[in-house]
Formats: structure tokens, sequence, C-alpha cells
């Protein structure tokens, strides 16, 4: 996983001690990696500050301390995905198309039947003839079940029509699926918002979860993604996809950065176990593993 990521940077490191020098390449280094130029400027802010402060002068040292600090802004706001006692438990999975939504969702459904759980599938993408045939397909294979409506339907209304009957079948968990909405289709937007509200009177709170999926192969452009999406619905967290070795890494802790939303889960591959809660500690070291 992220095979050749950061290995610059860790080469950097290799030097016996450290100075501006090194501080000024590891920055230029952070942007090449698709960090940010604001990320790696606070990253090496940080970095220089505790050079100072513990008095570190081997660059090896430093690594860690850099180590250190990446997770650190990583785990900011770090939680696990939420429970409720009041069923059911509802997730919102929103994202522009060709993400992995749909993919996710699926191995999001299986998770919980694994352990046990009654789970129904909503189909808000109305928009997509093919959307309600997709779900129901995988649907069928995690042995969940699936609402649709015709296409061109209020999607809110599928929502709300999904929590409806899972509290008449007293499922736990209701996941539902949006359209794959351009991020800058200002109506489609507002229908997203919609279903937000309508789910919230459904449910009489919030959605439990409100996950944007963003692929982490299209770099610093899924920060724009977050950002238009927060402006829709209260999002909850991010779901990293496609983290299967191609991946930019630099691109994951510009969004942890900018966003400040936990990352709640990461993709790395298309089996159904392939869907993992995410660990920074783990994915940094794996950013440095090559380095």
């Amino acid at each position: 996983m992220l095979k050749g990521l950061f290995g610059r940077i860790g080469q950097l490191f290799t030097r016996a001690v450290v100075d501006e020098g090194l501080l000024d390449e590891l920055e230029e280094l952070l942007v090449a990696s698709d960090v940010s130029v604001r990320t790696a400027q606070a990253v090496v802010a940080d970095l220089r500050e505790r050079i100072l402060r513990e008095r570190i002068e081997q660059a090896p040292r430093a690594r860690e301390a850099l180590k250190e600090i990446l997770v650190g802004l990583l785990s900011r706001n770090q939680s696990p995905l939420a429970v409720n006692e009041r069923k059911p438990i509802l997730y919102l999975i929103v994202g522009v198309n060709g993400t992995g939504k749909t993919t996710t969702i699926a191995k999001l459904a299986q998770r919980f039947r694994g352990n046990g759980k009654r789970v129904v599938l909503a189909c808000a993408d109305t928009f997509r003839a093919a959307a309600a045939e997709q779900l129901r397909e995988w649907g069928t294979r995690v042995g969940a079940e699936v609402i649709a409506q015709q296409p061109g339907s209020d999607p809110a209304a599928v929502v709300f029509d999904a929590v409806a009957a899972a509290r008449a079948r007293e499922a736990d968990v209701v996941i539902a699926d949006t359209a794959g909405r351009l991020h800058t289709q200002r109506n489609l937007m507002q229908e997203l918002a919609k279903i937000a509200r309508v789910s919230e009177r459904a449910l009489g709170r919030p959605a439990d979860e409100a996950l944007l999926t963003l692929d982490a192969t299209v770099g610093q452009n899924a920060l724009s993604q977050a950002q238009q999406f927060g402006q829709a619905v209260p999002l909850t967290g991010l779901v990293l996809t496609k983290l299967d070795g191609t991946a930019r890494g630099g691109a994951v802790v510009t969004i942890a950065h900018e966003t400040e939303l936990p990352i709640k889960l990461i993709g790395v591959g298309e089996k159904a176990d392939d869907l993992r809660d995410f660990d920074p500690r783990g994915f940094v070291e794996d950013l440095f593993a090559s380095g």
C-alpha cells in the first residue's frame, strides 16, 4: 500500500544532522508529494518548533518527530463510526461519480451483516436509471433489503421511506446512496441539503453519519469537493477510496489538515474486507516505509 510515496522525504533524513537547508528541502518535497503549500508550511513550522524545543540535532530523530506531527494531524477529531441506541442508525453517503461510493456502501453493509445487523439500503440516486439496479444487485450479494422508487422520484422521499421501512422491520441500519452529484451543480447540492433535512425529520435527529467519499488519487481536487459538499450537508467524516498503491499520500494529509474532518474509513481494494477503519499511525508508517 502506498508504495513509493514519501520515499524521497525518507531519504532526506538519512543525513547526519538537521539544518535549515534540510527543512527548506522538506517543504519542497512535501509540496511535490501533493501536500498543499499551506499544509506543508504548517507541518514544517511545527517540526522546526519541535527541533528547537527538544534540541534535536540528528536527522533520524527529526524524521521520527515529523512522523509524530503527521500522526497528530491525521488524528485530529478522529472517532469511530457513530452508533446509536435508537434504531435505525442512518448513514448518508455522498460524493461525486467515480469515487467508489456505491461500492463503499456495499462493503459497509456487508460489515454490518457480518456483525449480525439487519441493513436497509436506500437508493436515493434517482437521477441515474441504473442506480437502483446496481444497488439491488449489491443488496442481494450482501443480504440487505433495498428501498427504491421510480427514476426521477424525489430522493429525499426515498430516504424517508427507507427509515420508515427500517422501523417497521426492526432493522438496525439504513445506508443511503445519494446521486453522484457534481459539486459544481448548485441545484443538485440543494437537493442533497433537502435529503439531510428530510432524513432528520424522519429520524427525529440528524443522520448519525454524513460521510463524503473521496477518490484519493485525484489529489487536491478532493479538497474542493470536501469544501463544497460541506456547505450542503453537515459532514461528519470522510471515506478515502482507491488507496491501493497509486494514491498520493500528500493529498490525504492536506484533506485532514484543511477540512478538519475525521477520516473514518479507507478503501484499499475491491474485496469486501478492503474497507478498513482509518489508522493514522499505520498510515504514516506506510508512507515512510519506502523511504
